[in-house]
């Protein structure tokens, strides 16, 4: 029988090749800033918007110089190689170096998703034992109810010069030498998942995982030194992370980071500053189909197409979209787990090959393996199933996590048979050459995916059990346009109370962030479950077909 960790690093490799034998030209994240710096030191790296349209930019060399100094922060503060750090931040370029600063220093960052609740946020910053906190001013009250010790705190104010700050303090330090010693296996990203049960897992990425997924995405997409990328998409998050700023170093091209993504602002960064791809969620298809944005023929101006993972997307957002902006959607897949994606539709399909497997066969396809990935589809008991069976996916190769973070009976199910298990339904399909193309049908871990944000049920159950009214609930993810899946509530009422939609929904408003709260409260006399008294989410999600077309904003209905 194998140990665990024999299983995982039978899940770490792919096509016979173990994860240490991986070849890579970098032999760490710094050394790979430092190879960039040198050979394209006036190039620009990093082009960032604000909300408000100001535009700022950092060559290779001047990222590189703010990367130095922080290292050297990061030194002055006594923090050294294993050890980690927290950023309480949001799409900014300081971030961005703040990341690059702890992976040249062998340090790990925990990236906060500042739109949780406290409670969750004061578990990871307790789970994961970080040193000290990088906090942006915007969240800086939030973050002292959530971390007592504010002295691990580094305040990141706008105003630069301010005392005490993060660039005040880098100001003062001289540039560390970026290192050239091998650093593959180091720590470097611990991101906070939801999971089945109330508290998140954290996934641990190392260094070697992404230059696996760099150096596979930017072979799939052809993306070269002369291009430029765009993120939209939120940096606490590994989409924003390795597909527009990993992936782009590593290919020695530019990217343009975005504050938000702004439906007016879209189109027109992309044809200005000459973007070749862009990364997206579904649900910003679906907003700039709403919003009618013109194009301005970003197609001539040498834009090639959108990559597009992270939620569901249908048939129908996709035929619209495409059919609307003649504008390529390379559909993906993957998971934190898998460090970013691990499958990918071909880029050099016909119209006519892209349309089939796009559209013709009830879900669109997620694509086949990317080059560092196998991918199979698995039965319960780790045998894989033929062609068009449906099971679960899994995936090995040199992209997948180290593991879960100090969570043994996690890992030990998610490695099982020495894959890594995805929790997600699919099935294959073979092309004529007889490349497997996955499909994704639904999930087995019942999470919900809201615009690429995955939300754990029994996390709002619970605070539906609370509600006024309530005698119990659960919720359920139904199918919605502009997200993917939006949040719904199934309610039994309590005897002799006849509680109004309206104050459930109040209540939940009370306790839960909005993406998270439920958008329909219906009512029934019995919760659908099991024998064995688990809930069956699936067989209630017709019952909210009427609101698929709906977009709910907050604080409107």
């Amino acid at each position: 029988m194998q140990t665990l960790e024999q299983k995982i690093h039978s899940a770490q490799t792919a096509h016979g090749i173990a994860p240490q034998q991986a070849d890579f030209p970098f032999r760490s994240v710094g050394h790979m800033l430092a190879q960039h710096a040198e050979r394209q030191a006036s190039k620009p790296y990093l082009i960032y918007y604000d909300e408000f349209d100001h535009r700022s930019e950092y060559s290779y060399t001047v990222f590189a110089e703010y990367v130095q100094r922080t290292v050297a922060l990061l030194h002055s503060m006594g923090l050294r190689r294993g050890d980690r750090i927290a950023t309480a931040a949001h799409n900014h370029p300081d971030t961005i170096i703040q990341y690059f600063a702890a992976w040249a220093a062998g340090i790990c960052v925990v990236p906060l998703n500042m739109s949780e609740d406290n409670d969750r946020l004061s578990y990871i910053l307790e789970n994961s034992g970080v040193k000290a906190v990088f906090c942006r001013e915007d969240y800086l009250e939030r973050l002292g109810d959530c971390m007592p010790d504010a002295n691990a705190v580094v305040p990141v104010y706008d105003n630069r010069s301010a005392d005490g700050g993060f660039h005040a303090l880098v100001a003062e330090q001289q540039p560390a030498p970026l290192s050239d010693e091998y650093a593959l296996d180091d720590e470097c990203l611990i991101v906070y998942t939801s999971g089945t049960t109330g508290h998140p897992k954290g996934v641990v990425l190392v260094q070697r995982n992404l230059m696996a997924d760099g150096a596979s995405i930017s072979a799939w997409h052809g993306i070269r030194d002369v291009d430029t990328m765009m993120c939209v998409l939120p940096v606490h998050h590994v989409n924003g992370t390795i597909v527009t700023h990993v992936t782009p170093m590593y290919a020695g091209a530019t990217v343009v980071l975005n504050r938000k993504f702004q439906t007016d602002r879209f189109f027109p960064r992309i044809k200005v500053e000459n973007v070749s791809i862009v990364s997206v969620v579904p649900t910003l298809l679906a907003f700039l189909l709403e919003a009618q944005a013109s194009p301005l023929n970003v197609l001539d101006a040498g834009f090639r197409h959108i990559i597009c993972g992270a939620g569901p997307l249908t048939c129908e957002l996709a035929r619209q979209f495409e059919e609307e902006y003649a504008i390529p959607i390379v559909h993906g897949y993957g998971l934190s787990e898998t460090t970013c994606y691990s499958c990918f539709l071909p880029v050099d399909l016909s119209q006519k090959e892209h349309t089939h497997w796009m559209q013709h066969y009830g879900f669109p396809s997620i694509g086949v393996p990317i080059p560092h990935n196998e991918m199979a589809i698995h039965d319960e008991h780790g045998n894989a199933l033929p062609e068009q069976e449906r099971g679960e996916i899994v995936i090995r190769g040199s992209n997948v996590m180290k593991g879960y973070f100090n969570n043994d009976e996690a890992n030990e199910k998610a490695f099982t048979y020495g894959w890594f298990r995805s929790g997600d339904e699919g099935f294959f399909k073979n092309d004529n050459a007889g490349r497997p193309y996955f499909f994704i049908t639904g999930r087995l871990k019942e999470l919900i995916i809201r615009g690429g944000v995955n939300i754990a049920p029994l996390e709002i159950d619970e605070v539906l059990a609370q509600a006024p009214g309530v005698k119990a609930g659960i919720c359920v993810g139904f199918e919605n346009d502009f997200y993917g899946e939006e949040v719904g509530a199934l309610v039994i009422r309590r005897e002799h109370e006849h509680v109004a939609e309206e104050a459930i929904l109040a209540y939940c408003a009370e306790h839960l962030p909005f993406h998270k709260q439920p958008k329909v409260v219906l009512f029934t006399d019995v919760l659908p479950v099991t024998t064995t008294g688990k809930y069956q989410r699936n067989k209630v999600k017709h019952l909210f077909g009427q609101w698929k077309a709906a977009q709910f904003r907050k604080n409107k209905r």
